[in-house]
């Protein structure tokens, strides 16, 4: 590899809004993220639907089997 031409690579700490905290490396350095797998409903196994509008309970009522 050429010497000087690559970007200094250092200790990372990476910050979720859920609050949890873990170190990596960046070039970047410090990052704030929204989401991490301690949270994501992927590596969770749970479901979380944003429904600001009512459009969840809209659909189900339209598209629930009726007795």
């Amino acid at each position: 590899m050429k010497q000087g031409i690559h970007p200094d690579y250092r200790v990372a700490t990476v910050h979720c809004a859920c609050g949890v905290t873990f170190k990596t490396r960046s070039t970047v350095g410090n990052i704030n993220v929204d989401i991490c797998s301690h949270c994501h409903p992927f590596f969770t196994g749970t479901q979380k639907i944003v429904d600001t509008e009512g459009r969840v309970e809209r659909f189900k009522k339209k598209y629930a089997k009726k007795k």
